[in-house]
């Protein structure tokens, strides 16, 4: 369980730090870098996201899931501390991300920046919060109706 919010928060920490140099310094190298990761922690991204909303399917037949309680963990699905770190996970991605391509977004004169490509890995907080939330999570029990078929 803690295991991926440790994850979590490294991933997010060197995602800061290749926006960083790549933001600071503005050459081939490190923007090409920057790229690489931004696309990296999108495609962990995508994954975790396929996979916690596969693992929130099957349980939805036992539990009451919400899409605000499996991708922003609302309510009681987490912990206090799992909820401030996973979610701080997600809005230091999002304003990362957001601002690596409004530092850069005009390079001499022309508009666009390789470090917009940081947009897309908020991802990655939306996917780890729900895998976590989806096999880790407190879900209210769903009522069982006697009908059949």
């Amino acid at each position: 369980m803690k295991t991926l919010l440790r994850i979590n928060v490294v991933l997010t920490a060197g995602f800061l730090l290749a926006t960083l140099v790549a933001a600071i310094t503005f050459n081939p190298t490190t923007r090409a870098i920057g790229v690489i990761v931004d696309l990296a922690l999108f495609s962990i991204g995508v994954a975790s996201f396929i996979w916690g909303y596969f693992s929130a399917v099957q349980r939805s037949r036992a539990d009451e899931i919400s899409v605000a309680a499996l991708y922003f963990l609302t309510g009681s699905v987490a912990t206090k501390e799992v909820r401030q770190i996973m979610n701080g996970c997600l809005l230091a991605q999002l304003l990362i991300g957001l601002g690596g391509a409004i530092a850069r977004s005009s390079t001499n004169g022309q508009a666009g920046s390789t470090l917009a490509f940081g947009v897309l890995v908020p991802l990655l907080g939306l996917g780890f919060n729900g895998l976590w939330a989806s096999r880790f999570g407190t879900f209210t029990p769903r009522e069982q109706s006697d009908r059949q078929g």
